[in-house]
């Protein structure tokens, strides 16, 4: 049995982004004119969002949530140093990216070779000042092994999981901001990151991928939705899957679950200002508790009403932890009210060893 490694992180894009712009999202959710305005009243906020907010919209909080996330990144960095995997497969959702108008797969692997991006050539990257202050043309090396994504895909396919899969993008040049961002956040101090990467992006944004274009329109848009992402159980075995097949393989397998948990300009309920703790706080008792069948029996309305979308990676991680009966050994739960999303950070026990 091949020796396999799970780790869940974020891929949060204000990261990358300087302080005075990491509370942008809020900030653009806070201008919708269709949000009433007694919703936008930091007095009627729960105390710990006002405080976080502060009276500078959030901009003395912001190297307080980085220095959480940085130390976040430097665990799992280190579960990495520490386990030298052979190739990391990386679960993380594609946000309009290649998953476009002209094919939506409820999920796919990008047998991609070794590839170089420019990550401030990305859109979003254009829009708010680097974290990073490097040069535009800035180049990150990531590299690749088609082999393994090839026998991957053929085993998946033998074990009924009807996969897709790429050789070269469709549409995104450079790579999904979920792939992406996990390299530059995990070489955050830029050492260097020569771990080979398989992509296996998810369609988490299901009904509102093209309707929403994989973020959001105003809060009063009328929206023809798409249809629905791939539900959490089925992810969940496809997780189970990917698990099998690489661990009957010869090459050690780091496997992470890329993405925030429930996202603010996803949640309606909440006016779209704040996550909803409140869910995120039970998925994650389940998982520290390695309570699968919680996780087994949430349905995608459930998913949909929390803004977890992107949590979706995580229930194909959690999946294989499942398949794989692994045994959790550290995680740690990053709560926000104004920077968008919770964040979950976790390290399984390697096993095959």
């Amino acid at each position: 049995m091949a020796e396999i490694q799970l780790l869940g992180m974020t891929h949060y894009p204000p990261f990358a982004w300087s302080d005075d712009s990491m509370a942008g999202i809020m900030r653009a959710i806070l201008g919708d004119p269709d949000i009433p305005a007694e919703a936008k009243d930091p007095a009627r906020w729960p105390a710990p969002m006002a405080a976080e907010w502060g009276a500078d919209a959030g901009r003395a909080a912001a190297p307080v949530h980085r220095a959480q996330l940085i130390e976040g990144f430097d665990r799992v960095r280190a579960e990495l140093e520490a386990f030298d995997p052979d190739v990391i497969l990386i679960w993380g959702d594609d946000q309009y990216e290649n998953f476009r108008e002209d094919l939506i797969p409820p999920y796919s692997i990008l047998a991609y070779p070794d590839r170089v991006v420019r990550p401030y050539e990305t859109e979003v990257a254009k829009r708010f000042p680097g974290y990073w202050d490097e040069p535009d043309d800035f180049e990150v090396p990531i590299a690749g092994r088609p082999d393994i994504a090839r026998q991957l895909v053929a085993d998946l396919l033998a074990d009924g999981i009807d996969v897709a899969y790429a050789y070269q993008p469709l549409h995104d040049d450079q790579l999904p901001h979920a792939f992406l961002n996990t390299v530059l956040f995990l070489d955050h101090r830029r050492t260097g990151f020569d771990w080979p990467v398989i992509c296996m992006p998810i369609n988490c944004y299901g009904s509102k991928v093209i309707a929403s274009r994989g973020g959001w329109k105003p809060f009063g848009a009328e929206l023809v939705l798409d249809p629905p992402s791939p539900s959490p159980r089925r992810l969940m075995d496809v997780g189970a899957a990917t698990a099998r097949a690489l661990a009957a393989g010869p090459w050690r397998v780091s496997m992470i679950a890329s993405s925030s948990w429930s996202h603010a300009f996803l949640t309606d309920h909440t006016w779209r200002l704040r996550p909803d703790t409140d869910a995120d706080r039970g998925l994650y008792t389940a998982l520290v508790a390695g309570d699968h069948a919680t996780w087994e029996a949430t349905t995608t309305d459930a998913v949909v009403h929390a803004g977890q979308q992107e949590v979706l990676n995580w229930f194909a991680l959690f999946g294989a932890a499942r398949e794989l009966g692994a045994s959790l050994s550290w995680s740690t739960f990053v709560e926000t009210w104004i920077f968008n999303s919770n964040k979950v950070f976790a390290a399984w026990e390697p096993t095959g060893r």
